[in-house]
């Protein structure tokens, strides 16, 4: 065994009757796709099959057989070693008497915690002001808004529905035409310098807009390119915002919200409780960044690489959830697996530094979490999601993963209530 600080090079030896039955199953296999002549497929003797092939073709895939019996003896070998991210494994040397395989585990590192009671973290103090209550008032209303028909021009803020066609040297080009679109000046969808140019128009006037497309555009042909668009305006509209009256407060739909007074003070708690959650978690972060820069650890770099796999993986489901592929959010950006994972190396360090000051803190504070408190809240999750306890500790990882879940919020109490 080699070790250099947290990773461990590890050989296990496969010989005797279980590599020998590991090759006879692997020439079993071969046999069957085997072309001999006079021979059926699967029917000729290993001698003859030995001596055309050779009997070194057979020992990749008996190698492949034993691979899960070699990963399985190392593990029970080194039971007391904390293998903290999944081993590595290679082939070593090969012969037609044993194979050996290479393993790299890497462990859990030796954290020595520094100061991490009493850091001088404030909390932030909670304030709603008068125009932030106001702010919100507002877009309730505009979620209740309607787009009514306008006589007269166009304005900033209103909705104007234009047919256009964009030209380009007098070619029209793809993607430049719509029908009846609706577009809300001021919005700034589109190109910049095309809704200000609407501005002042009247229902059924045309009019050529010139503007130039930005060096950055995802299209290369139209990139800092200046193109004329050929646009008729069909209609306009104007947002126009609900009074405060019995009939918007019955849209509203909240119990117990029927003036105006009654709606700015459940928005004020709103805000309150919206301010509050971002200050504590705003708090928890600060004193885990102390508490990190206190302690003395030398992160495994396997660690870290795991965690940026888990992190993409959970990315990839949030771009699902918008109805993206990975590899279309690389096409969009121009990037790639490499520089995400760049992007996202300081946050991977940050979680996996803070998991390793917390699983440190529970064994110091001695934080135990009882089966029962596992059952309980194993339950409790279960209800919350809507599924069956079994379900959950398939989908969450099993028991254990609570247990360690609870110790986790546990080592963060300690760290809340000692700052």
């Amino acid at each position: 065994m080699k070790e250099n600080k947290n990773v461990h090079e590890i050989t296990i030896k496969i010989e005797g009757s279980e590599w020998a039955n590991a090759k006879e199953e692997a020439f079993k296999e071969a046999n069957k796709k085997a072309k001999i002549d006079g021979f059926r497929p699967g029917k000729a003797p290993k001698e003859v099959f030995i001596k055309k092939y050779g009997e070194e073709n057979l020992w990749l895939d008996a190698a492949d057989r034993v691979l899960q019996s070699a990963y399985t003896k190392m593990l029970e070998e080194n039971k007391d070693l904390i293998i903290v991210a999944q081993p590595q494994a290679s082939l070593k040397a090969i012969s037609a008497d044993y194979v050996e395989f290479l393993f790299v585990l890497t462990t859990k590192p030796e954290v020595k915690l520094g100061k991490y009671k009493k850091l001088g973290v404030k909390k932030e103090e909670i304030k709603v002001t008068k125009e932030e209550i106001e702010q919100a008032l507002e877009e309730t209303r505009k979620r209740y808004a309607e787009n009514v028909v306008k006589d007269g021009k166009i304005e900033n803020g209103d909705i104007a529905i234009i047919d256009f066609e964009g030209f380009k040297d007098n070619v029209a080009f793809e993607g430049g035409k719509g029908e009846n679109y609706s577009l809300t000046i001021g919005s700034g969808t589109f190109i910049p310098g095309f809704e200000e140019q609407l501005i002042g128009m009247s229902k059924g006037e045309e009019k050529d807009i010139h503007v130039t497309f930005p060096e950055d555009y995802h299209a290369e042909d139209l990139k800092g390119q200046s193109v004329v668009f050929k646009v008729k305006v069909n209609d306009i509209k104007q947002v126009k915002l609900p009074e405060f009256d019995k009939d918007f407060f019955e849209d509203l739909g909240m119990e117990g919200i029927d003036s105006k007074e009654s709606l700015e003070k459940q928005l004020k708690e709103n805000i309150e409780a919206h301010k509050t959650h971002h200050a504590e978690d705003h708090f928890m972060d600060e004193i885990l960044d102390k508490a990190v820069a206190n302690m003395e650890v030398d992160l495994p770099d396997a660690m870290i690489e795991e965690e940026l796999d888990r992190m993409i993986r959970q990315y990839e489901e949030n771009l699902k959830m918008q109805g993206l592929s990975l590899e279309q959010f690389y096409q969009f950006t121009n990037s790639d697996e490499k520089a995400l994972k760049d992007q996202m190396h300081e946050e991977a360090v940050k979680r996996v530094s803070s998991r390793l000051l917390l699983e440190e803190i529970v064994k110091v504070e001695k934080i135990e979490v009882t089966e029962d408190e596992t059952k309980k809240e194993a339950e409790d999750l279960a209800k919350k999601y809507n599924m069956e306890k079994d379900e959950f500790l398939k989908l969450f990882g099993g028991l254990d993963m609570v247990k360690y879940d609870l110790e986790m919020r546990k080592a963060l109490e300690v760290l809340k209530n000692n700052n």
